[in-house]
């Protein structure tokens, strides 16, 4: 998915505060700092550049549409951490916490992009030492004989280390029972979660009710998984901003009758479909389509001229070429000609 997309958040402005998140930490000091007495002045705190650390991350947040409660949440880890070195460096506890996390929701939701941000952002504050991301699903991680498994996903892993570990559908490790070899994969996983805790970031992904299935298939998987977060369907009008700004990207223009035929799709297809819509992919999948559609319209309109620049950017409602499923239906394919 293109998420090079726009938010109706003003630059330099910072996230409502709409969640409160907890991040266990799973390492316990062996001891607590003593309290300093009343008239004992507090160690100087090393200066850090204010907004520095955070500015580059919450560009990357400000072009995204929605997602509040996740950028909020981004900017939770953020500030725990900035707390965390201003504690160190009075002499303080600062704590060691897990962020291996759980991202819940429907396909075009931003997960992967969140989940590259949020790999930026624990480099950027010291966590990881090199904030990359390794996307992976069930066919990279299991094997086809008995050790395959482990040894592919502990390879993943150690391709992961200073960066983030992304699953993607990471319940379909479940689905094939005790003797599938996904279970190896998954106990490989939980191994190298507490071997190497300070490492690499672990984040698994996917639906939301098949995740939630999948983490009650190990008593242990949810509380190794302190930060969980749910990323929600686009509404219709954030589907519209994103179509502009994807054609936008592309120097196209979406004329006001083809948004007026877009929304109206949008809004039949989110009510009519039985399965999970893919929100921003799905738009994707449109306009590029109707890039192609429009290119041919050009062809045949100007077979002996070249159109005009206004015309070449022009998105028009016959390039939307979009076919209404059979009432009920819920059918993905077909719904775009």
């Amino acid at each position: 998915m293109n998420n090079q997309i726009a938010s109706g958040a003003k630059s330099g402005t910072r996230p409502s505060r709409q969640i409160n998140v907890v991040l266990r930490s799973q390492e316990s000091s062996s001891s607590t700092a003593a309290p300093l007495p009343d008239n004992e002045p507090m160690p100087a705190v090393k200066p850090l550049p204010p907004g520095d650390h955070y500015a580059e991350i919450q560009r990357e947040l400000d072009v995204m549409i929605g997602l509040d409660n996740v950028k909020s949440l981004v900017y939770e880890i953020y500030a725990m951490l900035q707390v965390a070195h201003m504690r160190s460096e009075a002499g303080l506890n600062s704590g060691a916490h897990v962020y291996h996390m759980i991202f819940k929701g429907n396909p075009g939701t931003g997960k992967t992009t969140i989940a590259r941000i949020v790999a930026k952002l624990l480099q950027k504050m010291g966590v990881l030492t090199k904030g990359h991301l390794i996307e992976v699903e069930r066919a990279d991680l299991v094997g086809e004989y008995i050790g395959h498994t482990a040894q592919k996903t502990r390879d993943l892993v150690r391709k992961a280390s200073g960066g983030v570990l992304f699953v993607d559908e990471a319940y379909s490790l479940a689905r094939g029972g005790e003797k599938d070899f996904g279970k190896e994969a998954i106990d490989t996983l939980v191994k190298a979660m507490e071997d190497m805790r300070t490492q690499f970031v672990l984040i698994l992904a996917g639906y939301p009710a098949e995740i939630d299935h999948f983490l009650l298939t190990n008593p242990g998987l949810p509380s190794r998984f302190p930060i969980q977060i749910d990323f929600p369907d686009y509404t219709v009008d954030q589907l519209i901003q994103i179509a502009e700004l994807m054609a936008k990207d592309r120097d196209y223009t979406l004329l006001p009758q083809s948004l007026f035929k877009l929304r109206q799709h949008l809004m039949q297809e989110k009510q009519m479909s039985l399965f999970s819509f893919s929100n921003a992919r799905y738009v994707r999948n449109m306009i590029e389509k109707a890039i192609r559609h429009q290119a041919v319209r050009l062809l045949t309109q100007y077979s002996n001229s070249v159109p005009g620049k206004q015309e070449l950017m022009s998105i028009r409602p016959e390039d939307l070429k979009v076919d209404v499923p059979a009432s009920g239906s819920g059918r993905r394919d077909g719904i775009i000609g």
